[in-house]
């Protein structure tokens, strides 16, 4: 079954590729033509002919991409992606070929979706990563320089003033391009049982951990509302708005909000913690070394 829908796929992918191919060319003014009709009156007929004609760009630069080991077929659909993309953003009267334009919108589509799936490994999302991502093969092979060995200290220098990137970076992507992704589920060894996951690090807490760390939070907050309801409806109102909000209030605008002056406010906190020392102590022994109020 698989088989048969690999080769219905081929047959699909060459039928657009033909059709895309022999699209009729546009003339400037009649490209112009469509061009305005689409922006100005949202007409389709004419959008679908531009896009019709323009088929042949994303097909001739989708190749370009093909041996990132990606489905031509998806380099297709996103550089068509582009194309859209370029049609939506076109302005006629600037008087530039729309294929001109439209060149740079599929390239960037392509070029962004091989960054998204060429590897589980980021790649990186700068201009600066993008041109060394997609230039450091043609640079290496321009030098001669495509062996299985690290780039020579000299290769290294001449990418890194060519592309204006560190050369740290020309070696951290030279070695993304190199290797290949390892499966977390590959046996360490050939015929051995454990995998490579089996030695990665959970950095979640202990189950036990967490159940006893929910226990205290539960326990120290009814101990804090125990203590709190010792406190008059003021002080209450007070502490909680200088003591227990992500942002406390200040003197002032609480002062000005229950009509005395902010030292009066400030009597009334230092009142108040003072109650809920005591209410604490009373419990806990020591409150502040219980980090219940602070």
């Amino acid at each position: 079954m698989a088989l048969v829908e690999t080769s219905e796929s081929l047959r699909a992918d060459r039928r657009f590729v033909k059709t895309a191919m022999s699209a009729p060319m546009l003339e400037a003014s009649h490209e112009h033509d469509l061009a305005r009709r689409w922006r100005e009156d949202q007409d389709d007929k004419a959008l679908h002919e531009l896009i019709t004609a323009y088929m042949r760009l994303v097909v001739s630069m989708a190749g370009r991409f093909r041996n990132y080991g990606l489905p031509m077929s998806d380099l297709v659909q996103e550089g068509n992606v582009g194309l859209m993309q370029a049609a939506a953003r076109f302005e006629p009267e600037r008087e530039v070929r729309f294929s001109t334009y439209a060149s740079w919108w599929i390239r960037s589509s392509i070029q962004d979706y091989i960054l998204r799936n060429w590897s589980i490994v980021r790649t990186g999302t700068t201009a600066a990563q993008k041109s060394l991502f997609f230039n450091l093969r043609r640079l290496r092979a321009v030098l001669n320089d495509v062996g299985g060995q690290g780039l020579s200290p000299e290769s290294r220098a001449f990418i890194a003033k060519e592309l204006a990137v560190d050369e740290r970076e020309v070696d951290a992507m030279a070695s993304r391009l190199s290797t290949g992704d390892r499966s977390l589920n590959a046996p360490l060894v050939e015929a051995g049982e454990g995998e490579w996951q089996d030695f990665l690090k959970d950095e979640a807490e202990l189950p036990e951990t967490v159940v006893m760390n929910k226990r205290d939070d539960a326990t120290r907050s009814n101990l804090l509302q125990e203590a709190l309801n010792t406190l008059t409806p003021r002080e209450m109102n007070i502490v909680r708005q200088r003591r227990l909000i992500e942002d406390p209030e200040t003197l002032e605008t609480l002062g000005k909000a229950l009509g005395i002056s902010k030292e009066r406010v400030r009597q009334i906190e230092h009142h108040a913690m003072k109650k809920l020392k005591i209410a604490l102590e009373q419990k806990v022994g020591d409150p502040w070394a219980a980090g219940l109020i602070g």
